[in-house]
């Protein structure tokens, strides 16, 4: 199999030609990360709980002329009733945008576009967060990353209507894809942006992506990701999120199916006050494999984190979980907690958990925890003794586990749907967000 490094090496002109020009500017920065680094192997630490060598042994199609690749169907409405949210498709990384978007007082275009419109914005935000890391399989999307979506909240807007973002690989090759995503909210604006990830049984896919958020002075930020994809799917996906004063952001993280998912979220509280909830959701069964890495970093004084993650594994399913708290030296008044909680329903299924502090001041009020078990059978037999079926005893409770990461969904109707979808994945029910995703 040719290496990464060599494919880029044999590609990197057409890369360059067909690319966003502001995307071309640390490209071969970031190469040499990967050349240095190399690419994750169970002996690197912060990925040795996850194995990408058989997902990458497949010979997937790299789209470097950014082509517009033929569909193998065509991708269904993703329907959570009554959000009545804006939605805004990419399919096999290809932007379609509905005309409504011009009315609302935002931009939302691609970043080839965005350099043209706000080029100073591009300037002063596009990969800032992405080169304070040191990662390989970041560098890798930025190495490949051509094009991807810029959303900028101008100051003192505030969105009335979710933007839904549909995120779909439906293509009839076997297919790598690599984008760059570039939120900006201005100070005192609020936005919600909700992520649906989708992709059709038909073919193996590899996916990396990059989103890089700048939450301005006074802003609301909410971020929720849906992943309902399939088994045929291995994702790596780089959230990194910078907060000014005052400013509040809710991340929620939720995974029904996939194949292979590594989720690397990372917060920095730059401004004081600031608040953060992180939260996460994993249904896993089968061989499903789901990595979540977490680092929420206080820098100023007075902010509060609380981070809640909680897993329910069938089968074969892994679930791995590793989060970091760090307060630094002038974050004093900082309130920071990070839980994880995992259910595991047979022998077969695994969890790997670290949740770690790192704290600098003294002055805080910090704690962590992790808990693994199974469910409890004294609440089942209560249940049971009151005429419940043992079925829908065990569903009942495993509903009841996740309900809280669910609660933190400020949006009502997508709580709702999401509390549906997760009742019919636990009941192992073929009901998803978006039709393409039920072709299984």
């Amino acid at each position: 199999m040719t290496s990464f490094q060599e494919l880029y090496e044999q590609v990197k002109d057409n890369i360059e030609t067909y690319s966003a020009n502001s995307l071309n500017r640390h490209r071969a920065a970031f190469a040499d990360i990967l050349k240095q680094n190399g690419m994750p192997t169970r002996h690197t630490e912060n990925y040795r709980n996850i194995d990408f060598s058989e997902a990458l042994d497949i010979d997937y199609g790299v789209n470097v002329r950014h082509l517009q690749l033929p569909a193998s169907s065509q991708p269904a409405m993703c329907n959570v009733h009554g959000m009545h949210s804006v939605v805004c498709w990419v399919v096999n990384n290809h932007v379609q945008l509905p005309d409504e978007i011009s009315s609302l007082g935002i931009t939302v275009c691609s970043i080839k576009e965005a350099e043209k419109k706000y080029p100073e914005l591009i300037e002063k935000y596009l990969n800032v967060l992405c080169l304070r890391q040191n990662d390989s399989l970041l560098s890798l999307n930025e190495m490949f990353a051509q094009d991807g979506l810029f959303v900028y909240i101008p100051d003192n807007i505030e969105l009335q209507r979710p933007l839904q973002i549909m995120n779909v690989l439906n293509a009839d090759l076997d297919l790598m894809t690599s984008a760059h995503n570039l939120v900006v909210i201005g100070q005192n604006a609020k936005a919600q942006i909700l992520v649906c990830e989708h992709a059709a049984q038909n073919r193996h896919y590899f996916t990396t992506s990059t989103t890089e958020v700048f939450v301005g002075k006074n802003a609301k930020y909410e971020h929720y990701n849906l992943e309902d994809t399939s088994s045929q799917m291995c994702k790596i996906n780089n959230v990194i999120i910078q907060q000014e004063e005052y400013s509040e952001v809710l991340s929620n993280v939720i995974t029904l199916r996939n194949g292979q998912t590594r989720n690397n979220i990372l917060i920095d509280q730059v401004g004081t006050h600031c608040q953060t909830e992180l939260c996460g959701m994993f249904i896993g069964s089968g061989e499903q494999v789901l990595d979540n890495f977490t680092q929420i970093s206080h820098y100023s004084t007075n902010g509060k984190s609380n981070e809640l993650f909680k897993y329910v594994l069938d089968d074969k399913s892994k679930g791995v979980f590793k989060g970091l708290l760090k307060v630094a030296p002038n974050a004093q008044k900082t309130e920071a907690y990070q839980t994880n909680r995992n259910i595991l329903l047979t022998n077969d299924a695994k969890v790997r958990t670290e949740p770690q502090l790192e704290i600098y001041a003294d002055d805080v009020k910090c704690s962590h925890g992790a808990t693994t078990g199974q469910l409890d059978e004294k609440a089942l037999f209560y249940m049971q003794q009151r005429g419940i079926s043992e079925a829908e005893a065990k569903l009942l409770l495993m509903n009841a586990f996740v309900a809280d990461v669910i609660n933190n969904i400020r949006i009502e109707a997508l709580q709702d749907r999401i509390r549906t979808l997760t009742d019919n994945r636990l009941r192992n029910n073929e009901d998803t967000t978006c039709q393409i995703c039920q072709n299984r």
